[in-house]
Parts: C-alpha cells; structure tokens; sequence
C-alpha cells in the first residue's frame, strides 16, 4: 500500500496536522483556559501567518488529493457528515466556541460541488485553471470581511445589501448576527481548494515510501480526517486534567 502512495502529500498533510495540534493547544491554553498567551496572539501577524499556513496547506492538499480519489462523492459526504457532529457538538457543549461553517464544512461542500462541475473544470487548460483560481482568490479573499482585496489590501468595498441575507456558507455573513469559531466559506476558498486540484494536472509527486524520517509524519497525514475529528476533544481533556490534578 505504502508504494503506490505519494508520500509527499502524506509528510505535508502530517506537518500541517502537527502545526494544528500545536496552534489549537496554545488557543485552548490561553483562550479556553485563560493562561497568559506571551508571545501566542492571534491577532498578531506572526499568529496570523502560522494559521493561515496551516489553512492553506490543508485546502490546497484536499484539492490536490480530489483527483486521486476513486470515490470523491463518498469523502464529501463523509466529511460533511463529519461536519454535522462537530457543529451541533460546539453549539451543545461549548457554545461560545461554535462551529457553523468551518475549514470541514468547506472541505464537504468543495468536494461535492466539484463532483457536480468536474467535467467542466476538466475542460479548462491546467495552467489557465490554475492562474485563473489564484487570481479569483487573491481578488476575493476579504469578501467575508465585506471589500475585494487580499489581506490588508483593499481594493474596493461591497454593497453592503449583499450581506443582510446571511449567506455565510457563501461567504456574504451578517457580521452584526454571525459567528462562527472556525470560519471558511466558499468564497475565497473554494479557489484556493481548485487552486490544488489544477496543480495535480501539472505535477505530480513521486509515489512510494516516505523517507525513515519522514514517515511519522507521513503515518499521520494518511489519517487525516480521524485526527483532526480527535484532536480537539484530546486536547482540551489533557489540559482540563491539568488543572484538575495540579
């Protein structure tokens, strides 16, 4: 099995795994248990950055792993039954933390919508999809945040009649009503998701076994979804158990 896989993709699935359980510990640490954060700010541009890396490796990856997949439709549903359990788990249990529309929701509703428009991506040229999906998120990356524009680069703003309805699957939230503890909409992301899946056309990884040092991580970047359903429930009982015992 391990040699008909392309272990690249498993290694930086894994780092990107590994980088979340970190980031999300340090939140829980200072956010959820009220520590001192020191350093740890996520609204500080280094905070910002290591996050928005382990968004980009995640959606890119899952773009990229779509045209690998026999069964993509299977994943969605799985993912987006995944998706189900982690919202109404934040809304019940830890509701200042809820989940409406986050990096899984994404995940889910990418990978089915791209089951319905595959056989008009596959008609567009590689290098024309790709530029054309980066260019789409570069240009639509603050449209949650109601203006075209990429981070801190404002280009112009949106009516604001667009976001009254709260479309926040879409990426047209109501600020003033809407929040969600992890956000993701279609728009930006859904590119950057389309971004992967034309990169696949142009390169593809060496398949075989990952290098000795390296397969810790590829093991758990093969477990993607399993983890990433685990990780926060270990997390926070590790640390409320901390505090219980200390």
């Amino acid at each position: 099995m391990t040699a008909k896989r392309l272990w690249l993709l498993d290694v930086l699935r894994g780092a990107a795994l590994v980088n979340m359980l970190a980031y999300h510990a340090l939140y829980d640490w200072v956010y959820v248990f009220g520590h001192t954060g020191g350093w740890y700010d996520i609204w500080s541009p280094g905070c910002h950055v290591w996050q928005q890396y382990i968004c980009w490796s995640f959606i890119l990856l899952s773009g990229y792993s779509f045209t690998l997949a026999r069964k993509p439709w299977k994943n969605g549903l799985l993912v987006a039954g995944c998706a189900v359990v982690l919202t109404v788990v934040t809304v019940g249990f830890m509701p200042s933390e809820s989940i409406w529309f986050g990096v899984l929701h994404l995940n889910a509703a990418a990978v089915l919508l791209t089951c319905l428009l595959y056989p008009l991506l596959q008609k567009c040229p590689a290098g024309v999809g790709l530029a054309g999906s980066a260019l789409l998120f570069f240009l639509t990356n603050q449209v949650p945040e109601g203006y075209l524009g990429f981070e801190t680069l404002r280009l112009c703003a949106l009516p604001a009649a667009w976001y009254r309805t709260n479309l926040f699957w879409l990426g047209l939230p109501d600020l003033t009503r809407f929040a969600s503890a992890d956000y993701f909409p279609l728009i930006p992301w859904l590119f950057l998701f389309w971004c992967g899946l034309f990169l696949a056309r142009l390169w593809r990884p060496r398949a075989g076994q990952a290098p000795v040092l390296l397969r810790p991580l590829a093991l758990i970047g093969r477990h993607t979804l399993l983890v990433y359903m685990l990780h926060q429930p270990v997390i926070y009982g590790v640390l409320w158990l901390w505090h219980a015992v200390r």
